[in-house]
């Protein structure tokens, strides 16, 4: 009797001590470069000259796809729409990014990927860069942006931030270029900002903490990810951790453990790092014995700058011509541009057992498809008023599909749309509505209203069919008045 009762015992402690790899629902990691362009990784340019064997693996592991794309050509919108699954350009925020010192975008009531996941029982984590926007404590009542900062009262909360959509652990820097230079865990700053950045240092004026490092920034929320994949993965809840890096971005500041790894400067050996990074989240996964459960998606908020690194920064196009590196490949423009170098991306998928190995696929998607996919693999069934402009990739990951979306509106730096369906993409500019307009100030020599092109056949967008095709012009421009409408 006492030995059946021993074995129960054994088995019911064995039962409470399931690891995550155990469990039905997946744990999911989204790493989200930042700056990262399409040419960047080995593994969609042959060319490239930075080696990218994490991101190489994970790919050879999983499913990448060749026609992703941001949801808009810089930064602040597409990481709106990742966690929302909806345009930002349906919100105030009708072109470019949040500046420092700005409020909230993401409205406190509205449904977002972390505040899904807590209802299906998930411990959720956001590392690394917010800028969504926050509410600084002040000490008096005047603005805190036109005061930048000065009169923020770092002792207190900073509230309307991470932990008020949605996440239940942030630590990160907000943004790597903006004030305050200090980290951030979850509402108070590590270390209060004392000191006056020097202007010899990459960034906007304000306060800095002492000794803070721009090199420093990548492997410390690294080490925190990893920190943070080691605690969730001894509870019996499944996590969601949105690993959103600094690099490539301005300021290129790589350790000095992975300068000279690349053929590309300063800029590509920040890109090395941001492979370290990679790898540095899978061998923590394996360590944990999760790998085999765990959703791992790997994408850039937009595209590359191709900026090489000079004074932390450099002018656009220099990683080009100075390297022979082209971040964006074989595609027209840069970040910010609405050609397709300004918002298609790296997307790679991997889930063990679920997503086939190796695989490629045309599928037109973007990041913001991420909430209705992830909602599909969870079983959650979203509302009418939330992820309103998303669409599952359920179907393609896992069964091999590829039957991506019908349209996509890409958006630029400045404001300008354009609509994909199918082959063909319409332009409603006859600019770039990016960073690429300063160079060509006189509209590149497109004497038409807009742009059409065929990339299919014209994937560097060079021939335009504005003129040549009425019709389409017609038909697409009226499917993006039908979607911005809606």
């Amino acid at each position: 009797m006492k030995n059946i009762l021993f074995i129960g015992m054994l088995l019911f402690a064995v039962a409470c001590g399931k690891n995550k790899q155990e469990s039905k629902l997946p744990n999911i990691v989204v790493i989200l470069a930042d700056d990262l362009g399409y040419g960047d990784p080995t593994c969609y340019n042959p060319d490239s000259k930075i080696p990218t064997p994490n991101i190489d693996k994970l790919a050879a592991e999983g499913l990448s796809f060749t026609d992703a794309h941001s949801a808009s050509a810089v930064c602040t919108p597409t990481r709106y729409s990742i966690l929302t699954g909806r345009y930002a350009w349906r919100t105030s925020l009708k072109k470019g990014v949040l500046w420092a010192w700005d409020k909230p975008l993401i409205a406190p009531d509205r449904l977002t990927l972390p505040k899904m996941l807590k209802e299906k029982g998930y411990q959720t984590a956001v590392i690394g860069k917010w800028h969504l926007g926050w509410q600084w404590p002040t000490n008096d009542t005047l603005s805190v942006k036109e005061q930048n900062g000065e009169n923020v009262d770092y002792t207190k909360e900073i509230n309307e931030g991470p932990l008020s959509r949605g996440f239940d652990y942030y630590f990160g820097d907000d943004v790597p270029n903006f004030p305050p230079y200090t980290f951030i865990e979850n509402k108070k700053v590590v270390k209060i900002p004392t000191v006056d950045k020097p202007n010899s240092l990459f960034g906007g004026k304000g306060k800095m903490a002492e000794g803070w490092t721009l090199e420093g920034v990548m492997p410390e929320i690294t080490q925190k990810s990893v920190e943070y994949i080691n605690r969730a993965s001894k509870n019996n809840e499944p996590f969601f951790l949105y690993f959103a890096l600094t690099a490539p971005h301005t300021p290129i500041a790589p350790a000095a453990q992975f300068e000279g790894k690349s053929k590309a400067g300063r800029y590509g050996d920040f890109v090395y790092e941001v492979d370290w990074s990679v790898g540095q989240i899978i061998s923590a996964l394996e360590e944990n014995g999760i790998n085999d459960n765990t959703l791992v998606i790997f994408t850039s908020d937009n595209g590359s700058p191709a900026r090489n690194g000079e004074n932390w920064s450099g002018p656009t196009q220099s990683v080009i011509t100075d390297y022979g590196h082209n971040p964006s490949k074989n595609l027209r423009g840069m970040k910010g541009d609405i050609w397709e170098g300004g918002h298609r991306i790296p997307f790679i998928a991997k889930w063990e057992g679920k997503i086939a190995k190796g695989r490629k696929t045309p599928a037109l998607t973007c990041s913001m498809d991420l909430m209705p996919t992830i909602a599909e693999i969870v079983d959650y069934n979203l509302p009418q008023n939330a992820s309103e402009d998303g669409k599952s990739l359920y179907r393609i990951l896992t069964e091999g599909l590829d039957n991506g979306r019908e349209m996509l509106v890409n958006h630029s730096h400045r404001g300008v749309f354009a609509l994909r369906k199918g082959d063909w993409k319409l332009i409603l500019s006859n600019k770039s509505g990016g960073f690429s307009d300063s160079k060509y100030p006189e509209g590149f020599g497109i004497e038409t209203p807009g742009q059409l092109y065929n990339l299919k056949n014209d994937p560097g967008e060079k021939e335009n069919l504005y003129t040549k095709f009425p019709e389409k012009v017609e038909e697409l421009t009226k499917d993006l008045e039908q979607i911005k409408n809606k």
